[in-house]
């Protein structure tokens, strides 16, 4: 498959890299961490998404769901160029790509995406409906805060057992698990200013713990100030 529209539409510099189409939310921090981390060559586009950028057809070429983020891998399968989507699946991809931060073992495989699935399902729609309702919604709904804030507290009890006695979410070594969980983790405070209703510091010690030590890495420093910096 050809993506000439989406070349012209975001113009690519380097066009033997990896296309990143993406904005600076947990979501999209996720996939330029990993890239990152994974030291593999790529280029960054910013996607206004107030702006509908993500509806317009050169974008929904690369990713029929409309969200952020979505890459292009020009040299993919059968070195033919290559689309992905949906968060998790970006991570699976350039983890096997690159061979890093996805065990091969199978029971610790298992384990990493058994995480891994569980900010998919979980942690990412609930912590998103906790801080919509919490934050962003104009009209103020007792019930819905409430019902989100009691979910997103029971996740982070989750969390914060796993990672009572271990560095990281499966064991002592840094996994796309990780890299997938802990930008959410940052937005409750940083975007949602709820640290204080959650009572983060106060309940989730552990959590807050490993957040900062996967914050903190080079990497991820880097990974974090990505869509920031473009003006793609």
């Amino acid at each position: 498959m050809t993506y000439d529209n989406v070349f012209k539409k975001w113009p690519a510099q380097h066009p033997e890299r990896i296309q990143l189409y993406s904005l600076g939310t947990p979501n999209g921090q996720k996939v330029s961490i990993a890239l990152e981390e994974m030291a593999l060559p790529y280029e960054v586009h910013r996607i206004e998404i107030m702006k509908d950028d993500q509806f317009t057809d050169e974008f929904i070429a690369i990713n029929p769901n409309s969200k952020i983020p979505a890459i292009i891998d020009p040299n993919g399968p059968n070195n033919e160029p290559f689309a992905v989507f949906e968060s998790g699946a970006i991570l699976m991809y350039l983890a096997e790509k690159s061979g890093k931060f996805l065990p091969t073992d199978p029971a610790a495989r298992s384990e990493c995406l058994q995480w891994l699935f569980f900010q998919m399902g979980g942690i990412g729609p609930m912590f998103g409906q906790f801080g919509h309702f919490h934050t962003f919604a104009k009209e103020k709904v007792p019930y819905a805060i409430e019902r989100y804030r009691n979910e997103a507290r029971r996740l982070l009890t989750v969390l914060d057992k796993q990672l009572s006695e271990k560095s990281f979410l499966i064991g002592d070594a840094y996994s796309i698990a990780d890299m997938a969980t802990f930008p959410w983790v940052g937005t409750l405070d940083w975007a949602y200013k709820a640290a204080e209703s959650l009572q983060l510091h106060q309940d989730f010690p552990n959590v807050m713990t490993w957040y900062e030590r996967c914050r903190q890495r080079p990497a991820a420093v880097r990974g974090l100030a990505v869509t920031q910096l473009t003006t793609n």
